[in-house]
């Protein structure tokens, strides 16, 4: 307390006595920061990872695996040869209840819609996922039993619709799609040669299906507005 009472003395006030222990007191250095560059990944380094990482026996270094994916030989660059008449057409949940809200006759639809003989088709993943939506979708269920839907057998494992058309669509380029789905949509598009169809303003609509075969090359208009009857071939 004596010590305390001289250094209060010498420096007159409390403020001021702490004041001059914090300016002899040390201040904790802040490390440099340093920002973040990306680098390019230059030839030689790729080729280095590509002899040690995938190769690394390194007893063949000229002939290194390559992933090619196997096309079909029905596809044209991005256009599907295999996109003939009689059309078949995969039919998703959402699409059968939308045809449903505006009144529209599937087959019926389709065939005004692409001026050809359609097949809607279904397949067991998406008729078990009608059944689990229970007795609110007992109409769209009922709609799928017809006997002018091709029912296709599933094999894999799990009932997910949607993997299940994007696969099937994948392996065998005779399908098109019908659905209203954004997501599945999106996942479609990255597979070439595979028309979209879906529901737009209580009519339906084609994305991606070439002119070529559609009526001869004749008719561009994919409008289901046009009179099926009264078109005549040139």
């Amino acid at each position: 307390p004596q010590n305390l009472s001289l250094s209060f003395r010498r420096f007159g006030t409390r403020k001021s006595f702490c004041y001059s222990l914090l300016s002899k007191m040390g201040k904790a250095k802040k490390p440099q920061k340093f920002a973040v560059m990306k680098k390019t990944i230059s030839h030689k380094a790729l080729k280095h990872y590509k002899e040690e990482i995938l190769n690394p026996n390194k007893k063949d270094l000229t002939e290194l695996p390559r992933n090619v994916p196997n096309v079909p030989s029905g596809m044209f660059f991005s256009h599907n040869t295999n996109m003939v008449p009689p059309y078949r057409v995969l039919v998703d949940t959402n699409f059968i209840n939308f045809s449903i809200q505006n009144k529209i006759d599937i087959e019926q639809g389709m065939m005004f819609c692409l001026n050809a003989k359609c097949t809607p088709c279904i397949t067991d993943c998406v008729m078990a996922e009608l059944e689990k939506l229970g007795q609110k979708y007992r109409v769209a269920l009922r709609i799928a039993k017809d006997p002018r839907f091709e029912r296709l057998p599933c094999v894999h494992k799990g009932t997910y619709a949607d993997d299940c058309l994007v696969d099937r669509v994948t392996q065998h380029k005779c399908f098109m799609v019908a659905t209203c789905d954004r997501d599945l949509k999106r996942r479609i598009r990255k597979v070439p040669g595979v028309p979209i169809m879906y529901l737009a303003g209580r009519k339906y609509s084609v994305e991606r299906l070439p002119e070529a075969t559609l009526g001869r090359g004749t008719y561009a208009s994919l409008d289901c507005h046009i009179c099926y009857f009264g078109l005549k071939t040139i």
